[in-house]
């Protein structure tokens, strides 16, 4: 067997034992997949009718609110996916079962494999509730197939890189609760962006920062390619931003995960 098909082998015995853990205590999954669809539901029912009637040409009412906050809800839906993460490394971690792991004839990289693998899989999940309720309150798409493929490519890299992210938050943290803790500015992100109401709309002394913050261009991005708005440089600063965060959350997680020596 080669190392390759040792540490896949092993990753995968690592997702099964996390997606167990998930399918044991739903209640975790349950609120990372319901508080998108909350947020939603709320900005499109409470909010939108005034919120979309603020956006001018874009928009004249909740109806077409829904097109213009679906994107930022999706990006919450995998930022908020992010805490569950960090509190399953921070106890596994405080229970020492990553310790034993360590002392274990199996490969050390599957350990976080499998819960990056499990969280991927959870946030695909939750996308899909959330694309689907948003369907059901107004949402229309005027993506054509490769467009859909360029935004699901898209989602796939910024949640690969909030899960290894989140993975060192969970690592890094002292406490379970200091890890639940960690990941909420990510949580919050797209509030601070172009995720509820354009930058143009936000007060001066916070405009700045809601333009050239990461999750303003992966929004804007995200927006185009599904309802055909313009594009401009936000593509290359989405994936930009999207394998900045990926490198340093990976290598972050990775010294931190060997900091102690192998056995």
């Amino acid at each position: 067997m080669t190392t390759r098909t040792y540490v896949a082998s092993d990753s995968v015995t690592m997702l099964r034992r996390n997606l167990r853990r998930m399918t044991r205590y739903p209640v975790a999954p349950s609120v990372v997949i319901g508080l998108p669809v909350v947020l939603l539901l709320l900005f499109v029912y409470v909010f939108g009718e005034t919120l979309g009637a603020g956006l001018g040409g874009l928009s004249a009412g909740r109806a077409d609110y829904v097109n213009y906050v679906t994107p930022g809800i999706i990006l919450i839906a995998i930022a908020s996916s992010t805490q569950g993460t960090a509190i399953t490394v921070a106890m596994d971690m405080d229970e020492g079962i990553i310790a034993r792991f360590k002392t274990m004839a199996i490969a050390r990289a599957s350990v976080l494999n499998g819960h990056v693998l499990s969280n991927m899989i959870q946030i695909l999940l939750g996308l899909a509730v959330v694309v689907g309720v948003s369907l059901l309150v107004g949402f229309r798409s005027t993506a054509g197939p490769i467009e859909w493929l360029s935004a699901v490519g898209l989602l796939t890299l910024i949640a690969l890189a909030l899960t290894w992210l989140s993975v060192a938050f969970g690592l890094v943290a002292k406490t379970v609760e200091g890890a639940s803790n960690l990941p909420m500015p990510l949580v919050l992100l797209p509030f601070l962006g172009s995720g509820f109401v354009p930058t143009e709309a936000v007060p001066t002394a916070m405009r700045w920062f809601a333009e050239y913050q990461p999750f303003t261009p992966m929004i804007e991005t995200l927006r185009g390619l599904l309802l055909g708005t313009p594009i401009g440089n936000s593509g290359i600063l989405a994936v930009g931003w999207s394998l900045a965060i990926l490198v340093v959350g990976y290598l972050w997680a990775a010294k931190l995960y060997n900091r102690d020596p192998q056995p």
